[in-house]
């Protein structure tokens, strides 16, 4: 389950099966841990964004290409639902209803999982985009692959095998 390989691995039980009331303050402890890796995870984020929204006003842009502009917007549209998602969990937190702590770990960590994997949809389009502009397809393809196979890697496989977590 999603909410498993987000939670802390010192804790046995998932999200779902922790009481609102019996277990509320390991809940809080687990959702502030969360709500700091989005704090460490968001300025990356918004730079990226910052970056990708003011490239269309430099010179080199209008010379990129028709796959090379929907690359460049499919990094913004990434980055831009990256970051909606991974303020979710603090929109949650304040707007939300205090006593459904469960339920806001679980989505807060569902949209931490997607905020993350749309970060990887918006690096990875735009170092397709920049690489295939500056050199040509083979080339940018010979450099992303590798950057998706490591991101795979480190964030998906290692998470799920590091430890020796029992599902």
């Amino acid at each position: 389950m999603i909410v498993a390989v987000l939670d802390d691995r010192t804790h046995e039980r998932d999200a779902e099966e922790l009481d609102d009331s019996a277990d509320s303050e390991e809940l809080r402890q687990r959702y502030d841990t969360l709500l700091q890796e989005m704090r460490v995870l968001l300025p990356g984020v918004q730079v990226l964004l910052g970056f990708l929204l003011t490239v269309p006003f430099a010179q080199g842009f209008a010379d990129l290409d028709p796959l090379g502009r929907r690359a460049w917007a499919t990094s913004l549209l990434a980055a831009l639902l990256s970051t909606v998602c991974l303020l979710t969990p603090t929109a949650h937190h304040r707007i939300g209803d205090r006593t459904e702590r469960a339920s806001r770990l679980a989505w807060g960590a569902r949209m931490q999982v997607i905020g993350i994997c749309l970060l990887a949809v918006a690096v990875l389009a735009g170092l397709w985009c920049v690489t295939r502009f500056i050199f040509d397809t083979a080339t940018a393809w010979t450099l992303a692959a590798p950057v998706m196979v490591a991101m795979i890697a480190l964030w998906i496989l290692l998470p799920l095998t590091a430890g020796g977590r029992k599902s």
